[in-house]
Protein backbone atom coordinates (compact mmCIF):
# COMPACT_ATOMS: atom_id res chain seq x y z
CA UNK A 1 0.00 0.00 0.00
CA UNK A 2 1.40 3.36 -1.03
CA UNK A 3 0.70 6.60 0.79
CA UNK A 4 0.42 9.77 -1.25
CA UNK A 5 -0.11 13.36 -0.17
CA UNK A 6 -3.53 14.70 -1.15
CA UNK A 7 -3.99 18.23 -2.44
CA UNK A 8 -7.75 18.05 -1.90
CA UNK A 9 -7.87 19.94 1.40
CA UNK A 10 -8.10 23.51 2.64
CA UNK A 11 -5.69 22.72 5.46
CA UNK A 12 -2.58 23.04 3.33
CA UNK A 13 -0.12 25.26 5.20
CA UNK A 14 1.74 25.65 8.44
CA UNK A 15 1.38 28.59 10.77
CA UNK A 16 4.27 29.95 12.83
CA UNK A 17 3.44 31.80 16.05
CA UNK A 18 5.86 33.82 18.15
CA UNK A 19 5.14 33.03 21.79
CA UNK A 20 7.35 35.13 24.07
CA UNK A 21 10.23 34.99 21.63
CA UNK A 22 9.95 31.26 20.89
CA UNK A 23 8.58 29.88 17.64
CA UNK A 24 5.57 27.56 17.83
CA UNK A 25 4.49 25.91 14.59
CA UNK A 26 0.95 24.73 13.89
CA UNK A 27 1.54 22.00 11.34
CA UNK A 28 -1.53 19.92 12.24
CA UNK A 29 -4.98 20.92 13.54
CA UNK A 30 -4.85 21.72 17.26
CA UNK A 31 -7.32 20.80 19.99
CA UNK A 32 -7.96 23.41 22.70
CA UNK A 33 -9.64 22.11 25.84
CA UNK A 34 -12.07 24.44 27.63
CA UNK A 35 -11.48 24.97 31.36
CA UNK A 36 -14.58 26.82 32.51
CA UNK A 37 -13.98 28.31 35.97
CA UNK A 38 -17.43 29.88 36.25
CA UNK A 39 -20.31 28.71 38.45
CA UNK A 40 -22.69 28.91 35.49
CA UNK A 41 -22.51 27.85 31.87
CA UNK A 42 -24.86 27.03 29.02
CA UNK A 43 -23.42 23.49 29.32
CA UNK A 44 -23.46 22.33 32.94
CA UNK A 45 -21.02 19.51 32.20
CA UNK A 46 -18.22 22.03 31.63
CA UNK A 47 -18.40 23.81 34.98
CA UNK A 48 -15.28 23.58 37.16
CA UNK A 49 -15.59 26.29 39.79
CA UNK A 50 -13.41 24.77 42.55
CA UNK A 51 -9.64 24.09 42.55
CA UNK A 52 -10.33 20.36 42.84
CA UNK A 53 -12.61 20.22 39.80
CA UNK A 54 -10.30 22.53 37.82
CA UNK A 55 -7.30 20.32 38.51
CA UNK A 56 -9.25 17.21 37.57
CA UNK A 57 -10.46 18.75 34.30
CA UNK A 58 -7.01 20.04 33.33
CA UNK A 59 -5.48 16.62 34.00
CA UNK A 60 -8.20 14.96 31.92
CA UNK A 61 -7.82 17.35 28.98
CA UNK A 62 -4.05 16.81 28.86
CA UNK A 63 -4.41 13.05 29.22
CA UNK A 64 -6.89 13.05 26.33
CA UNK A 65 -4.52 14.91 24.02
CA UNK A 66 -5.20 18.64 24.28
CA UNK A 67 -2.40 20.76 22.85
CA UNK A 68 -3.92 23.98 24.24
CA UNK A 69 -5.97 24.81 27.32
CA UNK A 70 -8.35 27.79 27.38
CA UNK A 71 -9.04 28.95 30.94
CA UNK A 72 -11.94 31.34 31.53
CA UNK A 73 -13.60 32.86 34.57
CA UNK A 74 -16.15 35.21 32.99
CA UNK A 75 -19.39 33.61 31.84
CA UNK A 76 -20.16 34.69 28.27
CA UNK A 77 -23.49 32.97 27.87
CA UNK A 78 -26.17 35.40 26.61
CA UNK A 79 -27.36 37.64 29.44
CA UNK A 80 -24.60 36.58 31.84
CA UNK A 81 -23.99 38.83 34.84
CA UNK A 82 -20.98 41.16 34.68
CA UNK A 83 -18.23 40.50 37.24
CA UNK A 84 -15.24 42.59 38.29
CA UNK A 85 -11.67 41.97 37.22
CA UNK A 86 -10.84 41.02 40.80
CA UNK A 87 -13.51 38.31 40.90
CA UNK A 88 -12.51 36.99 37.49
CA UNK A 89 -8.89 36.68 38.61
CA UNK A 90 -9.95 34.88 41.79
CA UNK A 91 -11.89 32.36 39.74
CA UNK A 92 -9.00 31.45 37.43
CA UNK A 93 -5.79 31.96 39.39
CA UNK A 94 -5.53 28.37 40.64
CA UNK A 95 -6.19 26.86 37.21
CA UNK A 96 -3.63 29.17 35.58
CA UNK A 97 -0.89 28.47 38.12
CA UNK A 98 -1.58 24.72 38.14
CA UNK A 99 -1.54 24.39 34.36
CA UNK A 100 1.64 26.45 33.97
CA UNK A 101 3.47 24.53 36.71
CA UNK A 102 2.49 20.96 35.87
CA UNK A 103 2.08 21.11 32.08
CA UNK A 104 4.83 23.38 30.71
CA UNK A 105 4.57 21.67 27.30
CA UNK A 106 0.91 22.75 26.90
CA UNK A 107 0.05 26.18 25.54
CA UNK A 108 -2.12 28.04 28.06
CA UNK A 109 -4.75 30.53 26.88
CA UNK A 110 -6.91 32.76 29.06
CA UNK A 111 -10.35 33.70 27.82
CA UNK A 112 -10.86 37.32 28.89
CA UNK A 113 -11.70 40.74 27.49
CA UNK A 114 -10.83 42.63 30.69
CA UNK A 115 -7.42 44.28 30.44
CA UNK A 116 -6.67 43.96 34.16
CA UNK A 117 -7.20 40.21 33.97
CA UNK A 118 -5.04 39.97 30.84
CA UNK A 119 -2.32 41.97 32.60
CA UNK A 120 -2.39 39.57 35.57
CA UNK A 121 -2.26 36.32 33.58
CA UNK A 122 0.35 37.58 31.15
CA UNK A 123 2.47 38.40 34.18
CA UNK A 124 2.04 34.80 35.28
CA UNK A 125 3.37 33.55 31.93
CA UNK A 126 0.33 32.45 29.90
CA UNK A 127 0.88 32.00 26.18
CA UNK A 128 -2.27 33.42 24.58
CA UNK A 129 -5.12 35.84 25.22
CA UNK A 130 -8.52 34.83 23.81
CA UNK A 131 -10.68 37.96 23.64
CA UNK A 132 -14.34 37.35 22.73
CA UNK A 133 -14.81 41.06 22.06
CA UNK A 134 -11.91 41.38 19.63
CA UNK A 135 -10.73 44.48 21.46
CA UNK A 136 -14.05 46.31 21.30
CA UNK A 137 -14.77 46.32 25.04
CA UNK A 138 -11.25 47.17 26.28
CA UNK A 139 -9.12 48.48 23.38
CA UNK A 140 -6.07 48.84 25.64
CA UNK A 141 -5.77 45.06 25.64
CA UNK A 142 -4.10 45.29 22.21
CA UNK A 143 -0.99 47.13 23.42
CA UNK A 144 -0.84 44.95 26.52
CA UNK A 145 -0.76 41.75 24.47
CA UNK A 146 1.77 43.25 22.04
CA UNK A 147 4.15 44.13 24.88
CA UNK A 148 4.29 40.47 25.97
CA UNK A 149 4.88 39.03 22.47
CA UNK A 150 2.07 36.50 22.66
CA UNK A 151 -0.60 35.61 20.10
CA UNK A 152 -4.12 36.99 20.38
CA UNK A 153 -7.41 35.40 19.42
CA UNK A 154 -9.55 38.12 17.87
CA UNK A 155 -13.19 37.07 17.82
CA UNK A 156 -16.17 38.70 16.16
CA UNK A 157 -18.85 39.98 18.51
CA UNK A 158 -21.11 42.97 18.88
CA UNK A 159 -21.85 44.64 22.21
CA UNK A 160 -21.27 42.73 25.45
CA UNK A 161 -22.38 39.35 26.81
CA UNK A 162 -25.21 41.22 28.49
CA UNK A 163 -26.72 42.68 25.28
CA UNK A 164 -25.22 40.81 22.32
CA UNK A 165 -28.36 38.74 21.72
CA UNK A 166 -30.19 41.93 20.70
CA UNK A 167 -27.46 42.96 18.21
CA UNK A 168 -27.87 40.26 15.58
CA UNK A 169 -29.42 42.25 12.74
CA UNK A 170 -27.38 41.97 9.55
CA UNK A 171 -28.10 42.97 5.96
CA UNK A 172 -25.35 40.66 4.73
CA UNK A 173 -24.08 38.41 7.51
CA UNK A 174 -20.81 37.18 6.02
CA UNK A 175 -19.84 40.53 4.54
CA UNK A 176 -20.52 42.45 7.75
CA UNK A 177 -18.73 39.96 10.00
CA UNK A 178 -15.66 40.05 7.74
CA UNK A 179 -15.67 43.84 7.55
CA UNK A 180 -16.04 44.22 11.33
CA UNK A 181 -13.29 41.69 11.96
CA UNK A 182 -11.09 43.47 9.45
CA UNK A 183 -11.48 46.77 11.28
CA UNK A 184 -10.35 45.23 14.57
CA UNK A 185 -7.51 43.37 12.88
CA UNK A 186 -6.16 46.69 11.58
CA UNK A 187 -6.29 48.15 15.10
CA UNK A 188 -4.56 45.11 16.59
CA UNK A 189 -1.80 45.26 13.98
CA UNK A 190 -1.36 49.01 14.56
CA UNK A 191 -0.94 48.33 18.29
CA UNK A 192 1.90 45.92 17.54
CA UNK A 193 0.31 42.47 17.71
CA UNK A 194 2.18 40.26 15.27
CA UNK A 195 0.37 36.93 15.65
CA UNK A 196 -3.41 36.89 15.32
CA UNK A 197 -5.82 33.96 15.39
CA UNK A 198 -9.28 34.64 13.97
CA UNK A 199 -12.54 33.38 15.51
CA UNK A 200 -15.81 34.02 13.60
CA UNK A 201 -17.66 34.14 16.93
CA UNK A 202 -20.31 31.45 16.65
CA UNK A 203 -23.05 32.18 19.18
CA UNK A 204 -22.04 35.79 19.78
CA UNK A 205 -24.47 38.38 18.37
CA UNK A 206 -25.75 35.67 16.06
CA UNK A 207 -28.77 33.39 16.33
CA UNK A 208 -28.75 29.68 15.49
CA UNK A 209 -29.68 30.14 11.84
CA UNK A 210 -27.05 32.86 11.40
CA UNK A 211 -24.44 30.62 13.03
CA UNK A 212 -25.18 27.85 10.55
CA UNK A 213 -25.11 30.27 7.62
CA UNK A 214 -21.76 31.66 8.76
CA UNK A 215 -20.36 28.17 9.28
CA UNK A 216 -21.31 27.24 5.72
CA UNK A 217 -18.92 30.01 4.56
CA UNK A 218 -16.14 29.27 7.06
CA UNK A 219 -13.50 28.96 4.36
CA UNK A 220 -13.99 32.67 3.58
CA UNK A 221 -12.06 33.57 6.74
CA UNK A 222 -8.88 32.26 5.11
CA UNK A 223 -8.65 35.67 3.41
CA UNK A 224 -7.21 37.14 6.61
CA UNK A 225 -4.13 34.90 6.24
CA UNK A 226 -4.30 33.90 9.92
CA UNK A 227 -5.06 30.63 11.71
CA UNK A 228 -8.80 30.19 12.28
CA UNK A 229 -10.17 28.99 15.62
CA UNK A 230 -13.61 27.38 15.65
CA UNK A 231 -15.61 27.16 18.86
CA UNK A 232 -18.93 25.44 18.23
CA UNK A 233 -18.74 22.84 21.00
CA UNK A 234 -22.26 21.90 22.19
CA UNK A 235 -23.66 25.30 21.18
CA UNK A 236 -27.28 26.11 20.41
CA UNK A 237 -26.65 26.03 16.66
CA UNK A 238 -26.33 22.27 17.20
CA UNK A 239 -28.81 21.37 19.91
CA UNK A 240 -31.58 23.69 18.74
CA UNK A 241 -31.26 22.37 15.20
CA UNK A 242 -31.52 18.80 16.48
CA UNK A 243 -34.19 19.52 19.09
CA UNK A 244 -32.06 18.21 21.95
CA UNK A 245 -30.19 19.57 24.98
CA UNK A 246 -26.56 20.71 25.14
CA UNK A 247 -25.75 17.61 27.17
CA UNK A 248 -26.76 15.43 24.20
CA UNK A 249 -24.99 17.38 21.46
CA UNK A 250 -21.57 15.73 21.36
CA UNK A 251 -22.32 13.85 18.15
CA UNK A 252 -23.41 17.03 16.37
CA UNK A 253 -20.30 18.78 17.68
CA UNK A 254 -18.06 16.10 16.20
CA UNK A 255 -19.81 16.39 12.83
CA UNK A 256 -19.29 20.15 12.67
CA UNK A 257 -15.71 19.90 13.94
CA UNK A 258 -14.94 17.53 11.08
CA UNK A 259 -16.51 19.93 8.59
CA UNK A 260 -14.58 22.83 10.17
CA UNK A 261 -11.30 21.05 9.48
CA UNK A 262 -12.31 20.58 5.85
CA UNK A 263 -13.04 24.31 5.69
CA UNK A 264 -9.58 25.26 6.97
CA UNK A 265 -9.88 25.49 10.77
CA UNK A 266 -6.54 25.30 12.57
CA UNK A 267 -7.79 25.09 16.17
CA UNK A 268 -10.87 23.36 17.58
CA UNK A 269 -11.98 24.78 20.93
CA UNK A 270 -13.94 22.04 22.69
CA UNK A 271 -15.40 20.69 25.92
CA UNK A 272 -14.74 17.08 24.88
CA UNK A 273 -11.05 16.73 24.08
CA UNK A 274 -10.90 12.96 23.55
CA UNK A 275 -13.56 13.01 20.86
CA UNK A 276 -12.05 16.05 19.12
CA UNK A 277 -8.61 14.44 19.07
CA UNK A 278 -10.18 11.37 17.45
CA UNK A 279 -11.84 13.60 14.86
CA UNK A 280 -8.46 15.13 14.00
CA UNK A 281 -6.73 11.74 13.76
CA UNK A 282 -9.29 10.25 11.41
CA UNK A 283 -9.59 13.45 9.36
CA UNK A 284 -5.82 13.59 8.90
CA UNK A 285 -5.73 9.99 7.76
CA UNK A 286 -8.36 10.62 5.09
CA UNK A 287 -7.85 14.24 4.06
CA UNK A 288 -4.11 14.73 4.40
CA UNK A 289 -3.35 11.70 2.30
CA UNK A 290 -4.88 9.09 0.00
CA UNK A 291 -4.25 5.38 -0.11
CA UNK A 292 -3.60 3.38 -3.21
CA UNK A 293 -3.45 -0.41 -3.33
Amino acid sequence: MEFLRSENTNYSREWALNIRGKLFTISDPQVMGIVNCTPDSFYAGSQSSTPETQQKLIDLHVKNGATWLDIGGYSTRPGAEHISEKEEIERIKFAVSYALEYYPEIKISVDTFQSGVADYVLGQGVHLINDISGGLINPEIFSLVASHQVPYVLMHMRGTPQNMAQLNRYNNLLQEVILELGTQIEKARAAGIKDLIIDPGFGFAKNSEQNLELFSHLEAFQLFDCPVLVGISRKSMIYKTLGIEAADSLNGTSVLNTMALDKGASILRVHDVKEAVEVVKIWKKIRMGIYQL
